[in-house]
């Protein structure tokens, strides 16, 4: 549709313009057992009904883009008060058969312990699942390739940030934090290499703890270094 002519006489009103609804949709990623899991809901209704797909929804006329994704967050998961950051706009003009609909991607990082023993899904969608990152069911939307650039985003910021930490306790083994790097990865870190390199950028210090691992003796427990954030 083309814009109207710029007649600078006539008053001009909103529906003479196109509006593209806006949509958020929230990559939710949590560790279990050194796997990365994805939460994914199952479509209620059309379009796509019955697939699943990465929970989302349409923006409120009154609300910010990062309260819609707080407020899907939380709907899904019960949690509040997580990481959470502004991947990627998706805007493909044929991503939704429903109408022209852009959508604001955002991800988010979560420590299992802190998770509900079930996710709930929200009332437009049938059921809520975490799935094993790497084998994931056919997806609803775009929502495979929006998966496919988390994973590449994540692996890319993993070289230059402390972002693994976010699926971490405050306190964790370098054998836990070590889980993390090779789960984003998807491909296993020699020990010793990982455990030099880690500690040499001094980011972590040591605690008064320890925690067992397996039948061999207490492994350290450190933590991250508030003021290395970056």
């Amino acid at each position: 549709m083309s814009q109207p002519a710029t007649d600078p006489a006539k008053t001009y009103r909103a529906e003479d313009f196109p509006r593209p609804s806006v949509t958020v949709d929230v990559v939710i990623l949590t560790l279990v057992e050194g796997e990365l899991r994805l939460l994914l809901v199952r479509r209620r209704n059309w379009p796509f009904a019955g697939m699943w797909a990465i929970p989302g929804g349409f923006i409120n006329m009154d609300e910010s883009l990062e309260h819609a994704a707080l407020r899907e967050l939380e709907e899904e998961t019960g949690v509040r008060d997580i990481f959470l950051e502004q991947l990627y706009t998706f805007g493909d003009p044929g991503r939704d058969p429903r109408t022209r609909v852009i959508t604001v991607v955002y991800y988010a990082l979560i420590d299992a312990a802190r998770l509900n023993v079930s996710v709930r899904a929200a009332d437009d969608a049938a059921e809520a699942e975490w799935f094993p990152l790497y084998h994931l069911p056919d997806l609803a939307f775009d929502h495979a390739a929006i998966i496919d650039y988390t994973i590449q985003r994540l692996r890319g910021k993993l070289e230059y940030t402390t972002i693994g930490f976010q699926l971490l306790a405050p306190e964790f083994t370098l054998s836990e934090l070590q889980a993390v790097y090779e789960a984003i990865r998807n491909r296993p870190l020699d020990k010793r290499n990982f455990r030099r390199k880690i500690l040499s950028t001094d980011i972590l210090e040591k605690t008064d703890a320890t925690k067992m691992e397996g039948p061999h003796r207490p492994a350290q427990l450190y933590r991250f270094k508030a003021d290395a954030a970056r």
